[in-house]
């Protein structure tokens, strides 16, 4: 029973990270074996590409690596690695020309408009729940292809990563009302592109 104990308490990720700071190559494999599918998922979903996604995902973990001694845990390591991968695609993006859209992803909601809130609405047919519906996994991610960077990150994060609002704002460096912003925003433009599916 100690020793299950023990091998708890050293594969925690603050006991990976210490590990890993002393070169612990070990440490750094299981840091890679349990968020790599979680990386990936978020980059291909940000990018569209399986290659750019495999190649990304493996540069995530290098500049980890390379990086491991400054990292002060003031974020968790799940959202340190988000962070990583979101400015890797932003300058994939940049790189590549992709960026879309002329609209200020952060300018807030327009409180003064009837409905207008910060807070999400979690409605029956809200396009997160589509995400478990396989039939329409096609459409979702066409969907989310069309969002601007700052949209789809935000979105991706919550409705299919699962990461709460200030966890994305640590993830993004942003205030957590933009990030409340860009989720409300992404939605409604989900809302248009899949109103065929939604009976809307």
């Amino acid at each position: 029973m100690v020793a299950l104990w023990n091998f708890a308490v050293t594969n925690t990720d603050s006991a990976l990270i210490a590990r890993c700071q002393k070169a612990d190559v070990a440490a750094f494999n299981e840091i890679v074996s349990r968020y790599k599918d979680k990386i990936y998922r978020y980059v291909y979903r940000m990018t569209g590409s399986a290659e750019d996604a495999e190649d990304l995902t493996q540069e995530v973990f290098v500049r980890m690596y390379t990086n491991i001694a400054g990292f002060r845990a003031e974020a968790s390591l799940s959202t340190w690695l988000f962070r990583i991968a979101g400015n890797l695609c932003t300058d994939s993006f940049r790189k590549n020309k992709h960026a879309r859209g002329d609209v200020s992803l952060d300018a807030p909601i327009d409180e003064s408009d009837e409905g207008a809130s910060r807070d999400v609405s979690d409605m029956s047919h809200e396009p997160d729940l589509l995400f478990a519906r396989k039939e329409l996994g096609q459409q979702i991610e066409s969907a989310l292809a069309k969002l601007p960077p700052k949209l789809r990150s935000a979105v991706i994060l919550h409705d299919v990563e699962g990461l709460a609002y200030d966890e994305i704002a640590q993830t993004e460096r942003v205030p957590l009302g933009t990030i409340k912003s860009r989720i409300f925003n992404a939605r409604i433009a989900l809302r248009g592109h899949l109103k065929e599916y939604l009976g809307r």
